[in-house]
């Protein structure tokens, strides 16, 4: 779907806010976006958008073609919108690409402009009898972008437009407008950095993730963990001021001490290449309690669990490699740091905390048949569970939840209707079942994690199946009866 008029409005708005003389010259595009009328189709008149490329190699070059429609004028690439164009810049890109044979991924955007126009040109077209266009007006919005590679790309022509090509040296841009605002810019080719995220970690093996949105497919990396970051808008002086502003902005969060960590290269949502500089910090606060403005939600998690979770594979080799430089003491061989019993008082024996969701529907309760090869319980009938590190036990369960079973619950929508306090042997540690009711989710249980759940299904609670976990059985029968608490394997 092509550009709305309101979004080219208040394209054209921040335009004028940086060039305010040139609020006459674009009157007629404003009045354009008054009318009832598609501004970007080549058949509305008395002129429409069209959109173009200024292409800078590392020397300060910049790419001109030459038009076959134009009489063998040397210009940047560029043309009218298409219907499948979300943006002008994506027009802008798909241009380059046919004209030039330059895919989008051998381009990145500049420090200096980002995704803003440089120049809008406003130029007559003379009559056309043999298209049957009569003489009109072009609204030229110009974009700039960088190589992302050292080595100049090969330039592919499009036969049927286009006869030749040459990089020609900024003074010598054949536009005037342009030219002059290229060489204010300031614009020489070195790509850098324009986008910041943060490796946010509590120095105890966990990192902050941050689920984003999976039905905003304009955004990136949807229905991913994510790292919390963003672009840089004009206002930020340095990237430092943008993941601190980001931070803010989606999570309510500070975090003093970032430092840089790396700079590496993503594939954004237009399909340029975005350099991201990577900063890391410190934090070990309870996600559940950000005012989360963006995405879905935020949860710790350890590297362990990374091969089982929606994310792209650059996110998760950035951070297996800052885990594996920041090792945790004592950690083992699953991931989880060593509880150091040294530290608790004389005669304290430590209690392992697990959390577990009771979903009920209809008279149903939800369970899963664990994996045979499961370390625990393998092929026994269990509800969703796992256990509680460093963190809420209700932010635990949210974050268990959707890891296993693509389920997304609000931790205020949860509530503890049992407790199981059991001990399997005289040698294991005690452990601390906790049962939380969710009043409300989204999703449909999927198998997230098949090395551990083969299957999920609804069972009525008067019918469970078997076998089945033993303390699960207790505690389910506790819950229908209205008890809250069970005690299992303890002599008395």
């Amino acid at each position: 779907m092509s550009p709305s008029s309101s979004a080219i409005r208040k394209t054209v708005e921040a335009y004028l806010d940086r060039h305010p003389g040139e609020h006459d010259a674009l009157a007629g595009l404003l009045a354009g976006l008054d009318r009832p009328v598609d501004v970007t189709a080549r058949t509305t008149l008395p002129g429409h958008v069209t959109c173009s490329a200024a292409v800078i190699d590392r020397q300060g070059r910049v790419l001109h073609i030459r038009h076959r429609a134009t009489d063998g004028l040397m210009l940047t690439p560029g043309g009218h919108i298409e219907p499948e164009d979300r943006t002008l810049l994506a027009t802008a890109l798909r241009e380059v690409s046919e004209e030039a044979g330059i895919a989008p991924g051998a381009l990145c955007l500049t420090r200096q402009m980002l995704s803003s126009p440089i120049d809008i040109d406003v130029h007559d077209i003379d009559v056309n009898p043999a298209k049957g266009e009569p003489a009109h007006q072009h609204y030229d919005f110009r974009f700039v972008f960088y190589l992302a590679d050292n080595d100049p790309p090969t330039i592919t022509l499009q036969d049927e437009e286009v006869s030749g090509a040459q990089w020609l040296p900024m003074s010598e841009v054949t536009s005037p407008t342009l030219r002059t605002k290229l060489v204010h810019a300031r614009l020489d080719g070195q790509p850098e950095a324009v986008n910041a995220s943060a490796i946010i970690h509590d120095g105890q093996g966990r990192y902050l993730l941050h689920l984003r949105d999976a039905n905003k497919p304009w955004i990136w990396e949807p229905g991913c963990w994510s790292l919390l970051g963003g672009g840089r808008e004009p206002q930020d002086r340095t990237l430092l001021d943008t993941v601190r502003r980001e931070l803010r902005e989606e999570a309510g969060l500070s975090v003093a001490g970032l430092e840089p960590y790396t700079v590496e290269y993503v594939t954004g949502i237009d399909g340029t290449r975005v350099l991201i500089q990577q900063f890391t910090g410190r934090w070990n606060g309870d996600p559940s309690r950000l005012p989360l403005a963006e995405g879905v939600m935020l949860a710790w998690v350890r590297p362990a669990k990374f091969p089982y979770m929606t994310m792209l594979p650059s996110t998760r080799t950035l951070l297996e490699r800052h885990a594996a430089g920041h090792p945790v003491p004592g950690d083992g061989p699953a991931g989880v740091a060593a509880t150091d019993p040294a530290k608790a008082p004389a005669g304290t024996v430590l209690n392992v905390v697990g959390v577990h969701l009771y979903l009920e529907r209809d008279g149903q309760v939800l369970l899963g048949l664990r994996h045979p090869g499961s370390a625990y319980a393998g092929g026994f009938w269990h509800v969703l569970a796992g256990h509680c590190e460093a963190e809420a036990a209700t932010a635990c369960l949210v974050r268990e939840a959707y890891e296993e079973a693509g389920l997304v619950i609000d931790p205020a929508d949860v509530d503890l209707v049992h407790t199981v306090h059991m001990r399997d042997q005289p040698t294991d540690p005690p452990r601390i079942q906790l049962y939380f009711r969710a009043r409300r989710w989204e999703g449909t249980p999927a198998l997230r994690e098949p090395d551990k759940c083969v299957a999920w299904q609804w069972w009525s609670a008067e019918n469970l199946p078997e076998p089945i976990v033993p303390y699960t059985r207790a505690a389910i029968a506790g819950i229908q009866a209205g008890r809250v608490y069970t005690e299992l394997g303890w002599e008395r």
